[in-house]
């Protein structure tokens, strides 16, 4: 394909309880809520949006928190990892405030040019604190809840568990994405000129248990498209390659096409215009319901039914609960 992407957009994850799930994203990791909506396929239920100040794409990690959602399972054919990117020497900083709110961390572990931690959020989604050489010029959302030193600059990787690696590759580089390094069954892709938020892990398991996507795993990973224009290219091209496309849907803050890479795992393409500040002023983010034009006329229902959420102030965040 002649398109390629510059980099990771977003991550779209399933939750279980919507408050816990905002609890842990923006009081235990320090992010910031950029846009309280709901799923427009299903407006029963909340779509959070956690990012930087402004939720620039490559900070952005999704949810949709269904309330009794049952547990999914970590397995092959899916994005089974996510990692956010820290500056360096963080860990020792991370380590220690995520153990003092109860969160179960592993080990510092070194992988090539990075540290790593891991750990699970509530739900148990496997995340990690990727801390690289390569500096990250992102900015932290200065909350006062995670000093900025230490701040989540944004997406690190994400991984991608597969029985074989290479029809996952030949799709990955077709995007763009260039294989960089291999370290046993963990091959690496990174897309335009690398660092973190342009990363994809590929982990060969050959004849492991597939996943099951619902609470705790993730429902899809998106890449970025400058405009329309593009992603309508890009979109030709998949389908000319045979590739199943859905047409281009209207998120409000993006536009966004789906389809699964040969390994199973469901992956998007999303634009980066408009953005969070389309339908509410930068310092204002995420602090109301937001829903797009065709589901106003029943916001009364639909905030009847959406359970309420007890979201921290800004400008005195409460003490940090896991």
């Amino acid at each position: 394909m002649g398109i390629a992407t510059t980099g990771l957009h977003h991550v779209t994850a399933i939750a279980g309880d919507p408050q816990r799930n905002a609890d842990f994203y923006l009081r235990t990791l320090g992010l910031r809520l950029v846009k309280t909506t709901v799923n427009f396929d299903d407006p029963g239920t909340y779509h959070l949006y956690y990012g930087d100040e402004s939720g620039r794409p490559g900070t952005l990690m999704t949810f949709f928190p269904f309330h009794g959602a049952p547990a999914g399972k970590h397995g092959n054919g899916q994005a089974t990892a996510v990692a956010f990117s820290v500056p360096e020497r963080s860990m020792g900083w991370w380590h220690r405030h995520l153990s003092d709110l109860g969160v179960e961390v592993g080990p510092i572990r070194s992988r090539a040019d990075e540290e790593v931690l891991t750990f699970r959020d509530p739900d148990g989604l496997t995340l990690s604190l990727v801390a690289h050489r390569q500096p990250d010029p992102r900015s932290p959302w200065e909350n006062g809840i995670v000093p900025p030193e230490h701040g989540i600059r944004g997406l690190h990787s994400v991984s991608l568990s597969v029985d074989d690696a290479d029809a996952t590759a030949g799709m990955l580089t077709g995007m763009g994405l260039a294989p960089t390094e291999q370290q046993d069954n963990r091959f690496r892709f990174a897309a335009g000129d690398g660092g973190p938020g342009t990363y994809v892990d590929v982990l060969v398991r050959p004849g492991a248990e597939r996943g099951l996507v619902a609470a705790g795993t993730v429902h899809h990973v998106a890449w970025r498209a400058p405009d329309e224009p593009t992603q309508a290219a890009w979109r030709s091209e998949l389908v000319e390659n045979g590739v199943s496309v859905t047409s281009v849907l209207d998120r409000q803050y993006f536009r966004s096409v789906y389809f699964r890479e040969p390994g199973g795992t469901l992956l998007e393409i999303a634009t980066d215009e408009p953005g969070f500040t389309a339908d509410e002023p930068l310092l204002e983010l995420g602090r109301a319901l937001k829903l797009p034009p065709w589901l106003e006329p029943s916001r009364e229902q639909i905030e009847a039914a959406l359970p309420r959420l007890d979201l921290p102030s800004e400008n005195n965040p409460e003490r940090p609960v896991a």
